[in-house]
């Protein structure tokens, strides 16, 4: 069984002094506001910036490694730390709200803001004297935005660091398709298993081509997961649940499985929030019982839409 360690943001405070030590090499922008929160702009970064995004997203507790292959090169996330990294962390539970400024924020602020109800499942929050956090967006937040996710984590807004990159980005890219093991486990969750079984995870995906818009961006990095996404975890507990559960975790056990995802999101006036929730896993899920030594595989991966959604 996973036990946390009380340093999800601290880890990641760490590794973005070592990111600001750096940041002519990795193409990252550096500076800070007037009230003191310190911001990163990965939007002209490349891929070894996106590396370092991914890493800061699951406060450094995973390894993110690129595996040269074809026809796609893949990202591979591999932890030891499977709910503290990817769920405690990485998932993107924070609608990030302002004046006229929206963005989807993960990272270890989350647990110090503990907003989601996930924290009571996984039994875990965090207070720290910095918190860190990742946006989806092409904008820089404003200050007003920094001063609210910083009261909501109890600290100072000096005490605050931002990384930002839009999806059409090589970091934002990246940082999406880095997301394998975290969507199969937040479909575990949803359907109702019980995380702290899970002991290790290991995931990769395809990184497309980054797309020249937001929407064509969210469509080819989810397809990248939804149709290319192998995962494997390792659990403990019977076997008979992990059958039972099994066939529902793929991609492929929802309804709204067989389309691109931007063509999917074009049905429902692109609202995100609309798709059918469970559609979000990995195309391939294989399941390894540590306590009985069996593996149970399920869904299969699916090239043709993968080409045809790098190609739109």
């Amino acid at each position: 069984m996973e036990h946390f360690s009380p340093d999800l943001n601290q880890r990641a405070g760490a590794l973005c002094n070592h990111i600001a030590s750096r940041c002519t090499e990795l193409g990252v922008l550096m500076h800070q506001l007037p009230c003191g929160t310190r911001l990163f702009d990965f939007s002209a970064g490349g891929i070894q910036a996106g590396e370092f995004l991914a890493r800061v997203c699951l406060a450094d507790l995973a390894a993110v490694k690129i595996l040269e292959q074809s026809p796609w090169p893949q990202l591979q996330v591999s932890t030891q730390h499977p709910v503290a990294a990817c769920m405690a962390s990485q998932y993107a539970g924070w609608e990030i709200k302002g004046q006229k400024y929206f963005a989807m924020g993960s990272g270890p602020m989350r647990a110090a803001a503990g907003r989601e109800s996930l924290y009571d499942d996984i039994g875990y929050r965090e207070t720290s004297d910095l918190c860190i956090g990742v946006l989806e967006t092409s904008d820089q937040p404003p200050e007003e935005v920094c001063q609210d996710i910083a009261t909501k984590c109890g600290i100072n807004p000096s005490q605050l660091t931002l990384l930002f990159a839009p999806a059409n980005s090589t970091p934002g890219n990246m940082q999406v398709v880095a997301r394998s093991v975290e969507t199969s486990l937040h479909k575990l969750h949803e359907l109702g298993f019980d995380l702290l079984r899970v002991a290790h995870g290991i995931g990769r995906a395809p990184i497309p081509p980054v797309a020249n818009d937001t929407l064509a961006a969210i469509g080819r990095t989810n397809d990248a997961i939804l149709y290319g996404g192998q995962v494997t975890l390792t659990v403990y507990g019977d076997d008979q649940s992990l059958q039972d559960l099994g066939p529902q975790l793929p991609s492929s056990a929802s309804t709204e499985y067989g389309r691109p995802f931007a063509e999917i999101l074009n049905s429902y006036n692109n609202d995100f929030y609309q798709v059918d929730p469970l559609l979000f896993s990995a195309a391939k899920i294989t399941l390894q019982n540590l306590d009985t030594g069996n593996e149970f595989c399920f869904g299969k991966l699916n090239d043709e839409i993968l080409a045809q959604s790098f190609s739109s």
